[in-house]
């Protein structure tokens, strides 16, 4: 079952000739960790705010299954900076996105204390944004996202920011934060070794304007993925996807 349907997808800048994608049609699974990948430029996280309700497109449809419920938002987003509001303690900026949903005062700090705990971030709670390492910043906006209930979460590069080690033990808890939690995801990324550890499937946007250029699903358990042939093999088609992606160009971000 489609918990998110993208139609025809057309979207392309004020006052610019070229569409950043057009025609763009994908199907997201309830549950399924889905990534896309592509060069700079190429129209990921164009895509992405289109799909959180950022932006309009000019033509073609995004549809959303289940019924809305005024205590919960269908969509949610993850930044690469995490976007923590510096005089909000951790658990006042989860609370931020709680703010305008029907939910009496304990049911918010239940969800609050839920996704603390689901992040590894309870003892952090009443900890002030500059006392967080940047991998607890990351922790706190996925929590803030989770908060919501949503269907889907969208992230956007989230770990480009953090040093690799930090970066890899973001991606093991991202696994584990998204099994606990049962909701899709839909995760932009230009590092391939990343989007092939964390996802079921992957897909190569290339071109202009942009299209799904590869697929590749993915079925073996993420801790034997790369030392696996197989998994390499993925990989490398992926990276001669993007690579031909990038030599055709972008018009987006």
């Amino acid at each position: 079952m489609s918990v998110i349907s993208i139609q025809n997808l057309g979207f392309r800048y004020p006052n610019s000739k070229n569409w950043v994608v057009e025609d763009l049609s994908l199907d997201v699974a309830a549950g399924e960790f889905l990534s896309i990948v592509g060069g700079s430029g190429v129209g990921k996280s164009t895509v992405l705010r289109i799909v959180a309700g950022l932006i309009q497109p000019q033509f073609g449809k995004i549809e959303i299954s289940g019924n809305p419920d005024q205590g919960r938002r269908r969509r949610a987003l993850v930044f690469q900076d995490g976007r923590l509001m510096p005089w909000r303690r951790v658990s006042e900026n989860i609370h931020l996105g709680l703010e305008g949903l029907h939910l009496t005062k304990e049911q918010k700090q239940d969800r609050i204390d839920a996704v603390l705990k689901l992040t590894g971030l309870t003892k952090f709670a009443e900890r002030w944004p500059h006392q967080l390492s940047g991998g607890q910043v990351q922790r706190v906006g996925i929590a803030r996202a989770l908060a919501v209930e949503p269907d889907i979460l969208l992230m956007d590069e989230p770990f480009s920011a953090v040093d690799a080690m930090t970066r890899r033990h973001l991606q093991t808890e991202l696994v584990r934060i998204w099994q606990g939690s049962g909701k899709a995801v839909v995760f932009v990324t230009h590092d391939i070794e990343e989007a092939t550890y964390l996802s079921d499937r992957v897909i190569v946007l290339g071109g202009q304007p942009a299209q799904i250029v590869r697929e590749e699903f993915f079925t073996m358990e993420r801790e034997k993925r790369l030392d696996s042939s197989e998994h390499s093999g993925m990989s490398e088609r992926l990276m001669a996807s993007l690579n031909d992606g990038i030599v055709n160009g972008g018009a987006g971000t």
